[in-house]
């Protein structure tokens, strides 16, 4: 494992990563990696994921309302109103 040193933290910062640590019953050491995790995570959808939760939210509009949403649609809607 590499190990890190950081310099000048500005007092308030390093206050504060002290009260999170507490709260989160960590130590410091530990709530900075806590923290570089959920900064530095891969955030982006998983396709077949996000692909599955758009047809299932068009099929509810569908159902629910009537309203089939297509690509055409979509782009019409998007365009509407612009010059």
């Amino acid at each position: 494992m590499a190990t890190l040193t950081i310099k000048n933290v500005p007092r308030k910062l390093h206050q504060r990563l002290k009260l999170n640590a507490a709260a989160h019953r960590r130590s410091m050491n530990s709530e900075v990696i806590a923290c570089l995790e959920e900064t530095l995570a891969d955030k982006r959808p998983d396709p077949e994921k996000f692909l599955a939760e758009v047809r299932e939210a068009r099929e509810r509009i569908a159902r629910e309302s009537g309203l089939f949403v297509t690509d055409e649609f979509l782009r019409e809607a998007k365009n509407w109103g612009r010059p």
